[in-house]
């Protein structure tokens, strides 16, 4: 019994070996020897070379070059494409979406980029008596609005297209998004309106949408704006992580 209980916990431990492995991995990583592996993994020499062979044998990571060098391979890829063909981000936002709902009591509204344009595909209005809502299904330029440009701020140059110009009008707001981590508007769509948003992003560090809140302005005043940017800030944040994004890791800057 003690010989069957040691074997399965030395079988657990190596399938957490051979996981620490493939998270060593970084977005932008041209392939990674065997020394620069160690240095990212606790494992001696031959252990790491013992496992690599079991993942490279079930595709898990290929090696080419001379020194050798390893890349994920097309397992990873299919376990990649098999997680985000099932992910539905309004399912995932919804808890994140509830709390601040709870929190705030204000309209929260989730947004995707399509092209040029944003999109609301979730929402959760007020319940009070004064207060503002989009519509899932809403759709506007990313140059206007809290909710586009929180997107807008972390376009690359390459991505931008027909917003090219209204990026360059925009660069000083944009680069104060990209400093405080969000983005306010007043009264530009609806009078009387305010809007704070903050960006989520993908695994690979790429923006692909943002959380939004609405009010009014005799509630949403400067302070209120700040306690509830810093909330907008820490729900993206774990919406980005269920989206692959990792603690700490960089996102993609224009």
């Amino acid at each position: 019994m003690a010989r069957h209980a040691e074997i399965a916990q030395g079988s657990v431990r190596a399938v957490e070996r051979a996981l620490d492995i493939l998270l060593a991995f970084k977005p932008h990583d041209d392939g990674l020897s065997v020394a620069e592996l160690l240095d990212r993994v606790d494992l001696s020499r031959p252990t790491l070379y013992r496992l690599l062979q079991t993942l490279q044998a079930k595709h898990f990571v290929t090696s080419s070059e001379h020194p050798k060098r390893f890349r994920l391979g097309p397992a990873v890829a299919q376990l990649a494409y098999a997680w985000s063909s099932a992910l539905d981000l309004a399912a995932v936002a919804e808890p994140m979406m509830r709390r601040l709902w709870d929190k705030t009591s204000e309209t929260i509204a989730l947004f995707v980029r399509d092209a040029a344009i944003k999109v609301c595909v979730a929402e959760v209005p007020s319940a009070q008596a004064l207060s503002f809502k989009r519509g899932v299904g809403y759709r506007e330029s990313l140059a206007l609005g809290a909710s586009g440009k929180a997107i807008l701020a972390y376009l690359p140059h390459a991505q931008l297209g027909e917003l090219q110009s209204e990026a360059k009008k925009l660069a000083p707001v944009l680069a104060q998004i990209r400093e405080r981590g969000f983005a306010v508007s007043k009264g530009e769509l609806i009078q009387g309106a305010v809007a704070v948003a903050a960006p989520l992003f993908d695994g690979s560090g790429e923006v692909v949408g943002s959380l939004g809140l609405f009010g009014p302005s005799v509630r949403l005043l400067d302070n209120q704006i700040e306690t509830f940017a810093r909330l907008l800030i820490h729900e993206a944040r774990d919406i980005s992580q269920v989206l692959g994004k990792a603690k700490g890791s960089t996102v993609r800057r224009p």
